[in-house]
Order: structure tokens, then C-alpha cells, then sequence
């Protein structure tokens, strides 16, 4: 059997793209992704899977339809399965995804 560490912040010295991210581990039926973030996304909703955001670096808000959150480093927020909501940042933030392989975001690019 081989071991292999995963070296985060290796990995997230090759993101160059904000919003792109890339799976770097898995276990179960749920993936690790790694992305970079700043600005906003847009509304969407995860089709009754939950994803967990933990901040590695910096800090982001996520937006819901009757409030926000705002997460920083060291913290971490859960998303409901099929809560509409809008991630962003004001500057550069680095995050890591958890969330189950497969799953589909709905959204669009509509605002309040």
C-alpha cells in the first residue's frame, strides 16, 4: 500500500484560477476541494446535499436569502442542502470544500 500526505498549501500554490476548484482528496463518498476565492458567485442552491466551507486563509461571507455569515480563518460553516445562497469575498480567500462526489449546483446569475 502506498501513503501519501497531501500538502495543502502546495496545492493551493498551483490554483491560479479564482472559483475553479480542484479535488484533492476523497474518502467515502465525499470529496476535498481546494479553491480560491474573491468577489461573488452567484446564487445557487446544492440539491439536497450539505458542503461544508472551512477558511484556510483570510475571510468570506456566505449570503442567504434572510441574512449572511461571515466565516474567517480557522472556522468553518455547513450549508444546508438546497439553501439558495451566494458565497463571496472582498479580498483573495482560500478555502477548502467538503461535499459529497457528484454533487450538482443549481443556480443562477440573478441578484436580490
Amino acid at each position: 500500500m502506498s501513503y501519501q500526505v497531501i500538502n495543502i498549501n502546495d496545492n493551493l500554490s498551483q490554483l491560479n484560477e479564482l472559483w475553479s476548484p480542484k479535488v484533492v482528496g476523497e474518502i467515502n463518498d465525499f470529496q476535498f476541494k481546494l479553491v480560491k476565492i474573491a468577489g461573488d458567485f452567484i446564487w445557487h442552491e446544492h440539491q439536497g446535499a450539505d458542503k461544508v466551507f472551512i477558511v484556510l486563509e483570510g475571510e468570506m461571507f456566505i449570503a442567504f436569502r434572510d441574512g449572511q455569515v461571515k466565516i474567517s480563518k480557522g472556522e468553518m460553516f455547513i450549508v444546508p442542502g438546497g439553501a439558495d445562497h451566494k458565497p463571496f469575498a472582498e479580498k483573495e480567500c482560500h478555502i477548502m470544500l467538503v461535499e459529497p462526489k457528484g454533487a450538482v449546483n443549481t443556480g443562477d446569475t440573478e441578484s436580490e
